[in-house]
């Protein structure tokens, strides 16, 4: 190892780990140190109920990672990740069985909806279809940062996603529509009324269409895993169990890159209240369980999709975010359910499942609201806790103690509301550079902003290695 490194990254999730590769196969010099025992961040897969029941304590499905610029132009495929493909990538149930779908087909998708909204879907995303590659590229990034590759479609993509959800489902008549993109701009975990929060809804289901929800082969372990062996592949190296508290902790560096919440970059680094705008979001509670069969639901769809959401209605998503954003607990919560081991029946014993759920409750929220998810899963699929065999619960002290990028168990690290939705972590010409010359953010709180797809680490591997190769 040479005695002055070019980089040192901070954080081994999938933002940090895509910084250090894209440096590493740039020829820089670059070691990794992560506090955990494993590499992974909100990409892991773990035991958290009984043995050979395999998890995902945060992240399952992944259409921003399989769409993924960065990840696309990496050989990740050769150190281990496959990609798994459910039958349906989303179904959105209704109480009396039917359902509306995100299939690979925009027409089938558009027939789910019912007559009255199977046009209006298509003409929302025709525009769109065929453009995952420049469209991915242009809004996964900056919006300033140089020419937009389609300007055209970054110009017409971007008058629809700028506006809320609540807005663009007005060219709706039916409930299923309404509820399915209500249930896409959701993971935004803000209101749908929220600005940007249509753009959210519609780039989910477009990437549906294009590059499908899948989940990666083993879990999502596996795309953490992929990453770091490719970066150990191109001489970098990687430091677990490493906790770091204060900048002279690490090895002597030419620049150091953190994937960590900002407000943790400003006390390591000694950067003093250079975030303190900036604001944490609503947290998830999440349950993980080990099931003895498949779930009941009671939409066929359901059953065969990797991700189901359960509202069911615009009405009654909009009313569970708002209460959470404005600090009431939950009683009648919207769900985002995954079920991987319908696709990929190594994560359950033979004939055994694993079930993924989440609702939104306040930050920091120390209460226990296991019923209400549960009472909203038996709902659409009765029968459902005859099967559960164990359960791993996690409210917001819990997720905060997994991975300390989720403050406050909030696992977008960063509100979805305001100016903040597309300038984070601060106002910048370049949001991944510090006050300190050598020090630079690269985690989800930088654009584009949360889910695994490495971009963020993308974009500031760009600004280091610029900055470095100025010296």
């Amino acid at each position: 190892m040479p005695s002055m490194l070019d980089a040192v990254v901070v954080g081994a999730g999938p933002n940090g780990l895509t910084a250090a590769v894209e440096l590493a196969r740039r020829g820089f010099s670059v070691a990794v140190h992560e506090a955990m025992d494993t590499v992974g961040g909100g990409a892991r897969t773990e035991e958290l109920t009984l043995p050979g029941f395999r998890h995902d304590p945060c992240s399952a499905v992944h259409p921003l990672g399989v769409g993924s610029p960065a990840f696309r132009a990496m050989p990740l495929e050769r150190h281990g990740l496959t990609w798994l493909h459910p039958e349906l990538p989303l179904a959105h149930p209704f109480p009396d069985g039917t359902a509306a779908v995100l299939s690979r087909s925009v027409g089938e998708s558009a027939m789910s909806l019912g007559a009255a909204d199977a046009g209006s879907y298509r003409r929302l995303l025709a525009p769109y279809l065929g453009h995952w590659e420049s469209i991915a590229a242009d809004f996964l990034r900056t919006p300033w940062d140089g020419l937009p590759i389609d300007p055209y479609r970054y110009v017409r993509f971007g008058l629809d996603a700028i506006r809320p959800a609540s807005m663009l489902a007005r060219r709706f008549r039916g409930e299923k529509a309404r509820g399915l993109l209500a249930g896409l701009a959701a993971h935004a975990i803000a209101p749908t009324s929220g600005i940007a929060t249509g753009g959210i809804a519609l780039l989910f289901a477009l990437a549906a269409h294009e590059v499908g929800w899948p989940v990666p082969r083993g879990g999502s372990q596996a795309i953490s895993d992929a990453l770091a062996s490719y970066l150990r592949s191109q001489g970098g190296t990687i430091h677990t169990g490493s906790a770091v508290r204060r900048l002279d902790e690490l090895p002597p560096a030419r620049a150091y890159v953190f994937d960590t919440s900002p407000t943790a970059l400003a006390r390591i680094a000694g950067l003093g209240q250079a975030y303190w705008r900036y604001r944490y979001g609503a947290s998830a509670f999440k349950i993980d369980y080990a099931l003895s069969g498949p779930m009941p639901w009671r939409a066929k769809e359901a059953r065969a999709a990797g991700t189901v959401h359960i509202g069911p209605t615009a009405a009654e998503i909009e009313s569970a975010l708002g209460a959470a954003v404005s600090g009431r607990p939950p009683e009648v919560p919207f769900l985002i359910t995954a079920q991987p081991s319908v696709t990929d029946p190594t994560r359950a014993p033979e004939g055994k499942h694993v079930l993924w759920a989440y609702g939104h409750v306040p930050a920091g929220w120390e209460g226990d609201a296991t019923e209400v998810v549960e009472r909203q899963l038996e709902r659409f699929a009765p029968g459902f806790r005859d099967l559960v065999l164990a359960r791993a619960v996690a409210g917001p002290p819990e997720i905060a103690a997994r991975n300390a990028n989720y403050v406050g168990g909030d696992i977008a690290c960063g509100a979805f509301s305001g100016l903040q939705t597309v300038i984070r972590p601060k106002l910048a010409r370049v949001p991944y550079a510090t006050a300190h010359p050598a020090v630079f953010i690269c985690s989800s709180a930088t654009p584009p902003g949360p889910g695994v797809h490495g971009m963020s680490g993308h974009h500031a591997a760009k600004a280091v290695w610029r900055r470095l190769r100025q010296r």
